[in-house]
This record gives structure tokens, sequence and C-alpha cells, in this order.
């Protein structure tokens, strides 16, 4: 199952991550470029190294500049996620490319790729909620109620993931088609983002 092979190789990415957990660690991508799980990894290691941009900025007494700096780079990182969801949409068009679509197939609100990209985060949060559930100094309060959240992101697991399967079962017997829209980000080009073309002129 796609599920299961992806979420594996979140998990070894974060873990991977962790044990550096410095968000300018450069990512060592353990599987060949021309296999899919290539892709997998270096999606969700941007969505780990983003995960940490995101606690980073978010401290009280950040400086302002450095903040500024950092929105950049959370800008960037959301260009490589955007751009990453694509690409894996890109593998899922050439492998069911010959599939012959049944008349009255219908089309996805979501494409395979933003589903993984779903999945990616679930297990950023997982992996989080872990670790507050057992974390040691934290009070036995924080630990059942967290302990609670991670039950719940447990059940949300299985469910995405028996979706994400259900589709590209579909997709794969023509009972639903895929189409991709590019995604079109206007805020990063300065010929689309008022701010940025008008300070050309």
């Amino acid at each position: 199952m796609f599920s299961k092979l992806a979420y594996s190789v979140f998990e070894q990415s974060i873990k991977d991550y962790h044990q550096f957990d410095n968000v300018d660690q450069p990512v060592n991508n353990p599987f060949p470029k021309d296999k899919f799980e290539h892709l997998l990894y270096l999606k969700n290691w941007i969505d780990t190294v983003q995960w940490h941009f995101e606690d980073i900025i978010r401290d009280p007494q950040i400086d302002p500049v450095a903040a500024l700096t950092l929105k950049r780079r959370i800008d960037a990182s959301n260009q490589e996620r955007t751009d990453m969801v694509e690409y894996i949409d890109s593998y899922f068009l050439q492998k069911y490319s010959d599939v012959k679509v049944k008349d009255g197939a219908k089309i996805n609100s979501e494409s395979p790729a933003w589903a993984f990209d779903r999945l990616s985060i679930l297990a950023l949060k997982i992996y989080h909620m872990h670790e507050e559930a057992n974390r040691a100094e934290a009070s036995q309060e924080h630990r059942d109620k967290c302990q609670e959240k991670l039950n719940i992101l447990l059940e949300q697991r299985s469910d995405l993931s028996t979706a994400i399967d259900d589709l590209l079962t579909d997709i794969e017997n023509g009972d639903k088609f895929m189409k991709v829209y590019k995604q079109m980000k206007m805020y990063n080009d300065d010929e689309l983002n008022p701010v940025l073309y008008q300070n050309k002129k």
C-alpha cells in the first residue's frame, strides 16, 4: 500500500532530522533519485524544517531582523513544499497515464500528492505529540491531555491512509481520474504581487 510506504519514509525523515534538530542541517536523502521514496523523503524533510521554522518564529523574544529573515526562509520553504507536491503528482500522472478512464469516472477534489502532503504533516504532529505525551518534566495532566490528542491523531492517520489507498485504487481502476492544477502562487512572483511589481517602477 502506498500510504504505508509513504508513512514509513516520513518517519525515517523525521527521525533523521531529529538526530541533529537543526534547521540548517543539509538533507542527506538515503534513497536513489529515481525512486519514489526519494521524493517522499525530501518532501517530509522540507515539512520538518518548516515545522521548526514555525516554532522559532513564535519565540516572543526573537529579534525583529532575525524574524524577517526567517519569514523569507519560510516563504521559500512554502514554495519548495508546493514544488515537491507537483513533482509527486507528476509521478502519479506518469504511473497512471495508460489507465483507461471509465465512462462516468469522477474527479477527486484533492490530488494524490496533496493527500500525501497531509499525511506528511500528520506524521510530524504524531511525532511531536508523542514527545509531549511522554515529556517527563511535564505535569501528569499535560501528558494525559496530549495522549488523548495523540489517540485522535493516530485514528486520523488510519482514516487518511485508507482514503489515500482507496483513491489510488480508484484511479488505477479508472473509476476516478487525475487532473492537476499548478498552484500558481502569486505572492512570490514580482509580476503578480502588486507590492513587488510597484517597487520595480
